[in-house]
């Protein structure tokens, strides 16, 4: 028997929903299913691991057959790793009903064109945006989730299909809003824009530098010598007045701090780094990830 309880998201409810969570015992997959399990919405678990499917009923919830949990389901949610996307998509799509959605949690395979079609079963693809590093967070459940689906709030990025019938958004809506809860926003876009914001502004920008950061604390511990903890305390520190100052505008950089600055930027990258932004690019990058020669389009 699926799993069901009452519950609302931050906008009220749009009616119980069928879902289906194909890869329920992933790391991806017990998260959604966190939030789902509490919501009113009727929810069937699919795991083909046993390592998994003991995670699954570790959570109090009954592993599913996937042909069953996907028949009647209204959203059928893929947390399966990219690379297996396509063939995953390939077994569940014929199966669903029409009118179905198939959401997936990351744009690379569905702007690689991977992903199962149907003429009748719509696609949508929504990834948290984590909380942000300017939330104001108040409790101790906020300031412990660092992810995202807990206790602190946060916005979600989704894409849809631009010819999905009325309601299937509101349908996509509602589900997202549960499994991703608490959620501030839920921002719509287009599955390329969803694949340029992810990997490319926050994975191929955003992470790297924060490996970058990693990797220059690690230097001036460890081949200068200054005590870890006061490295530690000025770097902290100084990237809370570095992201606010740059992103918000909140406080002007010193001239002296301007002049570090630039001399990181010849030193460090590299005159060309905006062709990131291309489409050329960003097919290389996709194509990596999933381990394909080359993204077809």
């Amino acid at each position: 028997m699926p799993e069901a309880a009452n519950g609302t998201t931050m906008h009220g409810t749009t009616g119980q929903l069928t879902v289906a969570v194909i890869g329920a015992g992933g790391k991806m997959g017990l998260r959604v299913s966190a939030n789902l399990q509490k919501s009113e919405h009727t929810v069937y678990y699919s795991e083909n691991s046993p390592a998994g499917q003991e995670r699954v009923r570790g959570f109090g919830r009954e592993v599913t057959p996937t042909e069953e949990a996907v028949k009647d389901a209204d959203v059928v949610i893929l947390a399966v790793p990219d690379v297996v996307l396509g063939k995953v998509s390939e077994g569940v799509v014929p199966q669903l009903k029409p009118g179905a959605i198939l959401l997936t949690l990351d744009p690379a395979a569905a702007y690689a064109g991977l992903l199962a079609k149907r003429d009748d079963v719509v696609q949508a693809v929504a990834h948290p945006c984590h909380p942000s590093v300017f939330l104001e967070r108040t409790t101790k459940e906020e300031w412990a989730d660092t992810f995202g689906g807990a206790g602190a709030p946060q916005n979600v990025v989704a894409a849809i299909d631009d010819d999905a019938p009325a309601g299937a958004r509101e349908r996509a809506e509602a589900v997202i809003r549960t499994m991703y809860a608490p959620v501030i926003d839920v921002h719509w876009v287009t599955v390329h824009q969803l694949a340029v914001l992810e990997p490319t502004l926050v994975e191929t920008v955003a992470c790297m530098i924060g490996t970058l950061l990693n990797e220059a604390l690690h230097e001036t511990v460890h081949t200068v010598g200054v005590p870890e903890e006061a490295a530690k305390a000025i770097l902290f520190g100084h990237v809370q007045i570095a992201l606010t100052n740059a992103l918000r505008g909140s406080n002007p950089f010193s001239e002296a701090c301007e002049i570090a600055i630039q001399y990181g930027r010849r030193t460090i990258i590299k005159d060309d780094w905006k062709k990131i932004f291309q489409d050329s690019e960003l097919d290389s990058v996709i194509a990596q990830m999933l381990k394909l020669e080359k993204v077809e389009h």
